[in-house]
């Protein structure tokens, strides 16, 4: 991996899990570590650790709740008034929630508020800083449960039809639709200096689906054993954040840094531009329209 000195990098979700060992590794290699995090405690043992393991103090806090639009509104004012530029942002932050559909404070389901629209109004938000880089990244981290996804843009809510794993996996191909008319939005506008790229981190032994509960959680606690290490499940997003020979691809889906097909009937262009769309309207913001 590259020396990234100088590097200024946002990562969210990064207190746990392979968004701590991402943050970690990064700000090893020399990167300036902007974590962005829900718990001010959490985060500032975290910040501790990553210091330690760098050997450098440059590691910063942001603190929001994703599924809070108005937070995420905070947090990213802060960020353009602290720095000057943004090198890499990893939208890594993901949850699967349990058998009650529960609302976040703007009154979107909490799945897609936390998932989805949070961290595409972190990126617009953050997309002139992004722009301010000679050579910027942003990586989302989506999931193979793409594969069952059902999607059906007309309940985008869950109003009729919820299921907290049928929300994870919408939402985890909205992921990769958001990167995919990402990067066509970037060409379009000839913006070559932004790349985006999404991946499948491996089914990981980490605290994710803990807070699912019910069958989820039961499920997820029986196949801790058979899962791989957080370590390996960072790889991915690492490789896609600091190595230079992703550095010009964008919009491509990557499992164990290798770019695969995306199998979805519903991952068309015209799905995605609606997509885009949906999420302008509920975050308020307009992005390379």
């Amino acid at each position: 991996m590259p020396d990234l000195q100088n590097q200024i990098i946002l990562v969210t979700g990064a207190t746990s899990g392979i968004g701590k060992v991402t943050a970690t590794e990064l700000a090893k290699k020399g990167a300036h570590i902007v974590i962005l995090a829900r718990s001010a405690e959490k985060a500032a043992d975290t910040q501790q650790e990553i210091k330690a393991a760098a050997g450098h103090n440059h590691v910063d806090i942001l603190l929001a709740d994703l599924a809070d639009l108005d937070q995420v509104r905070r947090a990213a004012a802060e960020f353009n008034a602290r720095y000057p530029r943004l090198d890499v942002l990893v939208n890594n932050a993901g949850l699967i929630f349990g058998a009650e559909r529960r609302l976040s404070p703007d009154g979107n389901e909490l799945g897609v508020a936390t998932n989805h629209l949070g961290p595409f109004l972190l990126t617009a938000l953050l997309f002139d800083k992004l722009k301010a880089s000679p050579a910027a990244r942003v990586v989302n981290v989506a999931s193979e449960a793409y594969r069952i996804a059902r999607p059906d843009l007309a309940d985008f809510q869950s109003a009729s039809g919820y299921g907290g794993l049928r929300v994870y996996a919408n939402t985890k191909l909205y992921n990769i639709m958001f990167t995919q008319e990402l990067a066509r939005r970037l060409r379009t506008h000839g913006i070559a200096n932004i790349t985006t790229n999404v991946l499948h981190p491996g089914v990981v032994a980490s605290g994710f689906g803990n807070s699912s509960g019910g069958l989820m959680g039961f499920l997820t606690q029986l196949g801790r054993p058979f899962m791989i290490s957080v370590e390996k499940g960072a790889e991915t997003s690492i490789f896609l954040a600091s190595a230079p020979e992703v550095g010009t691809v964008s919009g491509g889906y990557f499992d164990k840094k290798k770019a695969e097909p995306v199998k979805s009937s519903f991952n068309t262009p015209e799905n995605a531009q609606r997509l885009w769309a949906l999420s302008e309207v509920l975050t308020g913001v307009k992005l390379l329209d």
